[in-house]
């Protein structure tokens, strides 16, 4: 394991998603590099003596940048050590793990790629939302709400309005009105059904329903904050039948008995 680094996926909040892989990786890092969405018991895993390093706020550093963060991978392999970058989700969707990888490459450091299960399969799934059904839904696409509001191709949104059954979207709660408006405008119906999953997977989540016309009200009054998966598609309305989990803030249940 010396002088390597594992791009880990610590999953979307449950540290029982987490996978057999990355806990052995963990269990044997000399250096963790770790997001601020990872479920802190995943971290108990680790060696008393390795050295975690939080990659979001520091003392001398607002927000930590991907700059530094390709720094501190490449300079502690090279030292010879066994490197985790343990990553909410999985490593390649909305993780920046790409940009890692190319940095190891290019001072040429070995590493190997631990995917883990991001939030729009996983938030989804504990809410009672799949993402496909052979009658329902035959696509699905994850696109993230950061760049809602920049000018985007008006095609763009015409084919996610109109050529894909199901979208997850990441990081979209501050752009929800301007994603909203973007679909309607593009012809997307504005009772198609859209769900909001809070701090899915966890004992905080909590989801919110409605469609596109009055998803922006509700989440409103819902005082709705990241980090949450934004989930639109006729797929949405199977919530009721088979929402599994109980979202009070205790231990998993399930709620339909057999």
């Amino acid at each position: 394991m010396k002088g390597y680094v594992y791009l880990v996926g610590a999953g979307c909040g449950d540290p029982e998603l987490l996978t057999l892989k990355a806990i052995k990786k963990i269990q044997q890092a000399d250096v963790i590099l770790y997001d601020r969405l990872v479920n802190q018991e995943i971290l108990s895993f680790a060696r008393e003596e390795a050295q975690l390093i939080y990659c979001g706020k520091l003392p001398h550093y607002h927000t930590m940048k991907q700059e530094t963060i390709n720094n501190f991978l490449v300079k502690y392999a090279k030292k010879g050590l066994a490197v985790v970058r343990l990553k909410g989700g999985d490593p390649f969707v909305f993780g920046r793990g790409g940009e890692e990888a190319l940095e190891c490459v290019k001072h040429r450091v070995p590493f190997e790629v631990i995917p883990g299960i991001t939030a729009g399969i996983g938030a989804a799934s504990y809410a009672g939302i799949p993402v496909t059904h052979r009658q329902i839904s035959q696509s699905f696409a994850f696109i993230t709400g950061h760049q809602a509001g920049d000018s985007v191709a008006d095609q763009k949104w015409h084919h996610l309005a109109h050529g894909v059954d199901t979208l997850c979207i990441y990081m979209g709660v501050s752009q929800l009105p301007v994603i909203v408006d973007h679909l309607i405008k593009s012809g997307k119906n504005s009772d198609t059904p859209i769900a909001i999953v809070e701090w899915g997977t966890t004992l905080k989540q909590r989801t919110i329903t409605g469609n596109l016309k009055s998803i922006v009200n509700l989440a409103e009054e819902e005082a709705i904050i990241n980090p949450s998966m934004i989930i639109i598609g006729e797929v949405v309305k199977l919530r009721d039948e088979l929402n599994w989990y109980i979202e009070n803030g205790s231990a998993l249940q399930k709620v339909h008995s057999e």
